[in-house]
C-alpha cells in the first residue's frame, strides 16, 4: 500500500476503532501512515453535516443498529476495552490543538494513544483542563506544557488550517483517509483500502 493519510478527531469513537484496528491488521503493518489531526466540529459546520446522534436521534432503530455495528467491528478486529464515554459529547478543541503541540515535541503517537485511551477506554472528561493535564502527565507527557502551548495563536491556526484543508479536499466526516488523492470515509473502508492495495 502506498502512503496512507489518516484524518481524525478524538471525539469520534469510529476514529478510535480505526486507529486500533490499523495497529493490528497485517495490511497496515508496514504502511507509512501520515497522521492528520482535524476538528470534526469545524468540518461539520463547513459541510453542513451532523453527528449521528443528531442526524438519526429520532430514528431509534438506526441508533440501535449503529450500536450493533460497533459491536461487530470490535469482534472482527479483536478490540477490547472500549466503553462509550459517559461525558459525551466532549469538546475536543483543546485535545485537537494539543496534537499540534505533540507534533512540535515529536511525540504525536504517544499523545494519540493516551488521548484515545482516556476518551474511549477510561471515560475521562477530557475537556476539563485539570483532567486533561493529569491524563497526559500519567502517560509520561507534560500535560501542563501541552495545555499552555495549546493556547498559542500559531497552534490554534495550525488546527484551523488543517481542518479547512481537509474540507477543501472533500472531507465531510471522521475517520477519513487518503491514498494519494483518493478519499475513503469510515472505519469499514479499512478492508476496502487493504484490498485496493493488495
Amino acid at each position: 500500500m502506498p502512503k496512507l493519510e489518516f484524518l481524525f478527531d478524538f471525539g469520534s469513537p469510529n476514529a478510535y476503532f480505526a486507529w486500533k484496528a490499523m495497529q493490528s491488521m497485517d495490511a497496515f503493518k508496514n504502511v507509512d501512515i501520515k497522521i492528520s489531526p482535524v476538528l470534526l466540529g469545524g468540518i461539520f459546520k463547513a459541510t453542513n453535516n451532523q453527528p449521528p446522534m443528531l442526524a438519526f436521534g429520532d430514528v431509534p432503530a438506526k441508533m440501535k443498529y449503529l450500536g450493533i455495528e460497533m459491536e461487530r467491528f470490535q469482534k472482527r478486529t479483536g478490540i477490547t476495552g472500549f466503553q462509550f464515554n459517559p461525558n459525551f459529547p466532549v469538546n475536543t478543541l483543546m485535545l485537537m490543538r494539543g496534537c499540534f503541540v505533540a507534533i512540535e515535541d515529536g511525540n504525536l503517537e504517544a499523545y494519540m494513544e493516551a488521548g484515545f485511551a482516556h476518551m474511549w477506554e477510561k471515560g475521562s472528561k477530557m475537556d476539563d483542563p485539570e483532567v486533561f493535564a493529569a491524563a497526559f502527565n500519567a502517560a509520561g507527557l507534560d500535560g501542563q506544557h501541552i495545555l499552555d502551548r495549546s493556547q498559542d495563536p500559531a497552534i490554534k491556526k495550525a488546527l484551523m488550517d488543517a481542518t479547512q484543508s481537509a474540507v477543501d479536499r472533500g472531507v465531510f466526516g471522521i475517520p477519513s483517509f487518503f491514498i494519494g488523492d483518493e478519499l475513503y470515509f469510515g472505519k469499514e473502508t479499512l478492508w476496502e483500502m487493504a484490498e485496493a492495495s493488495g
